[in-house]
């Protein structure tokens, strides 16, 4: 019902979301010399609180020239790649699986990390405790299955043989924890706000402030390869104002937590605003999308789950240019 209540709003009124024609950064028009190609742009809402940037951009949008911003919700698992979505952001091991599939996409850059939890039971004290152990995921070679297998991986477990998958319906996991039917659960950012609500808190990896997995970002900035190649203006003129939302997600977090919360994104306000606290949306800066997808990509690899070595599909996709550009340009 809450999703069907964000498409509708999305859909009739550009601005319904967060009130943008009364924030601040309203009106402020970008100044560029290069003509726009168009002035349209496709985004995916997607209703978690760590895509929190594209929910606050439609006013830097507008101010960068795109007249029309439409918010079209979309649950592909990569949307970027069949052309639905003009930028998405999406994570690593995602988009590692996806190219390895010959899925077409573009990487443009990290946009932050820390959207990753793992939640255990009672007793359950660290990633290698899960042999042996029952673990709910959406599908086989999904966002979640193909990260927790990297987990797993890097600890020396086989995550082929070493637990026990069961793939469930979306957020049926939160209920399996709830009821004490898994040992464990990977949860994005509202999923996780879901299982402290019902009083779980045993997290084994948070991934805003464990080693190794806050050092690489989890959520990188993508889009087609023909719309990157055909609207080289507009494309950095989205980055632009997709960065700078970024950035007032990582300055304003109880700004952005209210607005999520009062719009339903979010079903806790101080578990969306401890949630946006922790998450680094300032990593674009400094995090190379590259590092990130080597890092998981090597582990993926080693546990056949992709086939194509991580240096192949870095090539097939990274493109750094605009990324380098708008570092100088905004003073990285």
């Amino acid at each position: 019902m809450i999703e069907s209540l964000i498409r509708r709003r999305l859909l009739s009124n550009g601005l319904a979301l967060l009130g943008a024609a009364h924030w601040p950064w309203s009106g402020v028009r970008a100044e560029s010399t290069d003509e726009i190609e168009t002035r349209r742009i496709v985004l995916n809402p997607y209703p978690i609180s760590c895509v929190a940037p594209i929910f606050v951009a439609e006013s830097f949008l507008r101010a960068e020239g795109f007249e029309e911003v439409e918010f079209r919700l979309d649950k592909a698992p990569i949307t970027v790649g069949v052309g639905r979505i003009d930028m998405d952001l999406l994570s690593v091991q995602q988009i590692l699986t996806h190219l390895d599939d010959g899925v077409p996409v573009t990487v443009l850059g990290t946009m932050h990390l820390g959207c990753h939890e793992l939640f255990a039971a009672t007793g359950i004290q660290r990633v290698r405790d899960l042999k042996g152990k029952t673990i709910p995921i959406n599908g086989f070679r999904d966002a979640q299955h193909a990260f927790l297998s990297v987990m797993l991986a890097y600890v020396g477990m086989d995550p082929q043989r070493d637990v026990n998958w069961v793939v469930v319906r979306p957020r049926e996991g939160v209920e399996w924890m709830k009821r004490g039917k898994a040992d464990a659960y990977l949860t994005f950012p509202t999923e996780a706000e879901m299982l402290r609500d019902a009083g779980l808190h045993n997290v084994i990896v948070n991934t805003a402030v464990d080693w190794p997995w806050s050092h690489y970002g989890c959520c990188l900035l993508a889009s087609h390869p023909a719309y990157v190649e055909s609207h080289p203006v507009a494309t950095r003129r989205a980055m632009r104002a997709l960065l700078k939302a970024a950035d007032f997600c990582a300055a304003n977090p109880a700004r952005t937590a209210r607005a999520l919360a009062d719009k339903g994104i979010a079903k806790n306000y101080d578990n969306a605003l401890a949630s946006l606290r922790e998450m680094r949306f300032d990593v674009w800066r400094t995090h190379d999308p590259e590092d990130a997808m080597r890092f998981v990509g090597n582990r993926l690899y080693d546990v056949g789950l992709i086939r194509n070595t991580p240096t192949r599909l870095i090539e097939r996709s990274v493109r750094k240019s605009h990324l380098v550009a708008l570092r100088r340009e905004l003073k990285a």
